[in-house]
């Protein structure tokens, strides 16, 4: 890279626009969408789309609620122009959406345009030719005059042709390429000169499409810019301003909202932004920065994963990871601080007295798009003592308490330390099983218990098997857990305190399970030991949670 950039490059002029009143509103509704997946974004690819993909991923499109969809550029291959021929022949075109095709204003090219829409209830033309002053002078030597009578000479034959097939409702849509280095007295003329020889009307209405077709400045040029053509462009009855725009810096999306921002009200794009260099206006974040703002984008992702993989299919390129609000990773914490946060968020949130959805980390709930709360924390070194107990608490229905969320953290960062990988739901569920007591057969078993007060509290009586031997303790305490405590002690001779215990049923069902969680805490000692157990009531599963722990003690021989 250069040390001096500017001796290289120049900035992008800016518009000098002191009345702009955008930065002063609030989006309040959505915008008319169209989908340019199957041109724009088909145009990007290594492998352009067979029509049986074209096919498949338009009538996702359908679906996902577009209702104007840029289908093909019909004069720039046989397999685009025979994809508009397929859909109008054998009708597969909704009554309520409208395609939409695109030409540059050539007159062999606009009469391939218009053949191919033959037949078509309502279409839009996509008419567009290069009006910034780089694509004037070096690619084409053109000077403006001659740039203006090109796209009025476009805009007269595709009047005159549409005219022959009054079947079709005709819509017009021009596009000054690329508006945004365009001069803004420039792009008002020619937009200006193109509806004049439309005429837009109510049967004929016109779309004046503004593209940043290429990213050339941040995007509150692109808004000024918006306003300032909307505030002198003569001709409003029957026009829509549409905007597309790509993503060359990075700020696509920023571009759309703000120009939305700005008085436009319709946006061309693609459902993850795929489009040619860094694509175009990505449309699934766009709509669903909306719907995060409890605005209903219109556009309905009911099932988000799916249409990853569809469009992933069709376009042969991955969806990132950490794609907004659709990679496979976007609603995934591994952070431990984060992982609190949102346990927190869920646990004050209560979806059955219709809160407004307020979950730290989590700009919208996963389960509307489809996807699950198993996804929304997962763990690895990275993590804190949340992030397992809240797999557990969501997969199994255990509130396991603060010190042993701690205790079995550090069981975990061990394991992933080890592994150098994050831990999956079914190895934290044997990891959690096998460090207190959970198994089928524990080293100390509860068989049966007998329990009675007496004048000092209570009294109680136990059998147990212990390595395949049954054994009968007995012991007395102020209730029945210490009272246990004082017969194992004189059973094994080791010495403990109960620090803490727990107790839940796992169900709101009469019958259901109940779990229990001990703390224990050798004399003379620090160091704790805990013990889980899940069993048909409260009282058993905290005698076994207590036997679960002890048994660690006694397995580890610990002497006093």
């Amino acid at each position: 890279m250069l040390d001096r950039p500017s001796e290289k490059y120049r900035a992008a002029p800016v518009i000098r626009f002191p009345q702009r009143t955008w930065p002063s509103r609030q989006l309040e509704k959505a915008p008319r969408w169209c989908s340019t997946d199957l041109r724009d974004g088909n145009q990007s690819l290594s492998n352009p789309m067979s029509i049986e993909k074209k096919l498949k991923l338009f009538n996702h499109i359908v679906e996902c609620g577009f209702r104007e969809i840029e289908v093909a550029f019909p004069s720039a291959s046989q397999t685009d122009f025979d994809f508009v021929r397929c859909l109008i022949e054998d009708r597969l075109i909704p009554d309520d959406v409208t395609i939409q095709v695109i030409t540059q204003s050539r007159r062999d090219l606009i009469e391939r345009t218009i053949e191919s829409l033959k037949g078509a209830s309502k279409a839009i033309v996509h008419l567009y030719n290069a009006t910034a002053p780089s694509f004037r002078d070096l690619v084409f030597s053109q000077d403006k005059q001659a740039t203006l009578a090109l796209a009025v000479d476009g805009a007269k034959q595709i009047k005159t042709l549409c005219e022959k097939h009054p079947e079709t409702v005709w819509t017009l849509e021009y596009s000054p390429e690329t508006f945004n280095f365009t001069e803004a007295a420039f792009a008002l003329e020619i937009c200006e000169a193109v509806a004049s020889v439309w005429q837009p009307e109510e049967t004929r209405p016109l779309i004046i499409n503004l593209p940043t077709t290429v990213e050339c400045n941040t995007p509150n040029v692109f808004a000024d810019q918006i306003e300032h053509f909307i505030r002198h462009f003569h001709s409003p009855g029957h026009v829509t301003i549409s905007i597309h725009p790509h993503n060359d810096r990075g700020t696509g999306v920023a571009s759309a909202e703000l120009a939305m921002l700005a008085g436009a009200t319709r946006v061309e794009g693609c459902l993850f932004g795929n489009g040619e260099r860094t694509g175009n206006v990505d449309l699934v974040t766009l709509a669903l920065n909306l719907y995060s703002q409890g605005i209903d984008p219109t556009l309905r992702f009911p099932d988000i994963r799916r249409t990853v993989e569809l469009v992933e299919q069709c376009n042969e390129l991955p969806v990132h990871p950490r794609h907004p609000y659709a990679g496979r990773l976007v609603f995934t914490a591994f952070s431990g601080s984060h992982q609190d946060a949102i346990k927190k968020g869920f646990s004050a949130y209560d979806a059955t007295l219709k809160q407004h959805w307020n979950i730290p980390y989590l700009p919208i709930d996963p389960m509307d798009l489809g996807c699950n709360y198993e996804e929304v924390i997962r763990v690895n070194s990275q993590s804190g003592k949340s992030g397992a107990a809240w797999l557990l608490q969501e997969n199994h229905g255990l509130r396991l308490p603060k010190m042993l969320q701690a205790d079995l953290s550090q069981k975990v960062k061990v394991h992933t330390d080890r592994s150098g990988c994050e831990i999956s739901l079914s190895e934290l569920w044997q990891l959690f099983r096998q460090s207190y007591g959970l198994v089928k057969n524990p080293v100390l078993s509860l068989q049966h218990y007998h329990s009675q007060p007496t004048a000092q509290g209570q009294h109680i009586e136990v059998r147990m098997r212990h390595n395949g031997k049954d054994i009968v303790c007995t012991g007395a305490g102020n209730g029945m857990m210490s009272a246990l405590l004082s017969g194992l002690t004189e059973q094994f001779g080791l010495h403990v305190n109960i620090i803490d215990y727990h107790e839940h049923t796992l169900g709101s069902q009469t019958r259901s399970k109940a779990a229990g969680y001990v703390q224990l805490q050798p004399a003379m000692s620090n160091a704790s030991v805990f013990g889980v157990a899940i069993e048909e009531d409260a009282t058993k599963a905290s005698l076994q949670a207590l036997l679960n722990a002890y048994a660690h003690l006694v397995q580890t021989h610990v002497t006093f």
